[in-house]
């Protein structure tokens, strides 16, 4: 069975070495691969959050992806490093709205049976003494976060270890078994799992409607390093009504994400993205000023229609799409790649994916 994956985002390429794994002759095609959303993403993997609560299958979809992702991360690090790190994620409220938020999630996660932790103003500070004096927080340590481009990079690596192919171009039609790259060479496949994120739609020869229309939403996420690191595990920083998200690396990179755009295709880093982000995270962090500036990056989150996953078969024979998971990309790999290997290899995949079918959209 030979699969063409369209995509070479964390979603392509997490799917074709699940799909390796289990026998298939995988080949992913992608002009620069692990460049896209996911290279820019913080990757952190939060647990349940009250937001959730309105939509039991995403709920189910996210929890089905966190139980996975420690095993997703073994797997992965038989042939290189997952930079997958579950030391804990920070949930720090700075007003009143905010605590009184986490109050909410702190039920949903009991409900979850999240281990959870509450912690006092005090408690915080001893925890994270960088950050500014909060109000009131919750401690799941058995959550954390990923480095997407250690992760990619070693998703790169395992698919040529088990004999997949990577392919370093653009696809720009789908037709009968068979899809044509920019320079006119083609490719043969028994079947295609389309993952080029909101460029997915792009692709030309499949009838009308097939492939709903995926939309780029801008987000600018800003990198700044000291040594020691800033923090000492992901955090979250609610105030105001909004949330700002902290990544630290081991190495002493700190992410911090993100603002959310609507302006098409365009992919420019403005001053206004970074003003706005350095100034949010100098409300949390009083210090911030000091570190180092390292990096500044655009990218563009695949939405869906409705804004959720689209993972499954579509109504063209063979044609697959995984794409438009906009924010949870990373958050969402290991049940989506899971997912895709399934339907590759014609077995049954978690019931969990099954409102996630690009069906929906016929």
């Amino acid at each position: 069975m030979k699969t063409v994956v369209v995509g070479g985002g964390v979603i392509g390429l997490a799917t074709a070495w699940r799909a390796a794994r289990l026998g298939v002759t995988v080949t992913v095609i992608d002009p620069a691969p692990a460049s896209k959303a996911s290279h820019a993403s913080a990757g952190m993997l939060p647990p349940g959050h009250e937001q959730l609560l309105s939509q039991e299958h995403v709920l189910r979809l996210c929890m089905t992806s966190r139980d996975l992702f420690p095993s997703f991360a073994a797997e992965l690090e038989e042939f290189a490093p997952s930079g997958f790190r579950r030391d804990g994620v920070l949930d720090a409220a700075f007003d009143e709205d905010a605590l009184g938020g986490l109050e909410r999630q702190e039920a949903l996660q009991d409900t979850l049976k999240i281990r959870t932790e509450r912690l006092s103003p005090k408690e915080i500070g001893e925890l994270e003494p960088n950050l500014a004096p909060a109000l009131g927080g919750l401690l799941s340590p058995d959550d954390g976060s990923v480095d997407p481009r250690v992760l990619n990079a070693s998703l790169i690596t395992a698919i040529e270890a088990l004999g997949g192919t990577v392919v370093r171009r653009s696809v720009v039609r789908v037709g009968d078994h068979v899809v044509t790259l920019d320079n006119g060479d083609t490719v043969a496949f028994d079947r295609v799992v389309l993952a080029a994120g909101c460029w997915t739609h792009q692709i030309e020869g499949l009838p009308e409607g097939v492939i709903p229309e995926i939309r780029p939403v801008k987000g600018q996420i800003l990198r700044l390093h000291s040594n020691p690191p800033v923090l000492n595990v992901t955090t979250r920083a609610f105030s105001k009504g909004t949330s700002l998200y902290l990544v630290p690396r081991l190495g002493g990179e700190l992410v911090v994400g993100s603002t959310y755009e609507e302006r098409g295709y365009d992919e420019t880093v403005t001053a206004d993205g970074t003003r706005g982000l350095l100034e949010r995270a100098g409300q949390v962090i009083p210090g911030v000023g000091a570190l180092r500036f390292a990096e500044i990056t655009a990218a563009l989150r695949p939405g869906s229609p409705d804004e959720l996953p689209v993972i499954g078969p579509t109504t063209v024979p063979d044609v697959f799409l995984a794409s438009g998971h906009f924010r949870m990309g990373v958050q969402l790999t290991p049940v989506t790649a899971d997912a895709m290997a399934a339907y590759l290899t014609d077995t049954e995949p978690d019931p969990v994916v099954l409102p996630f079918t690009p069906l929906r959209f016929s």
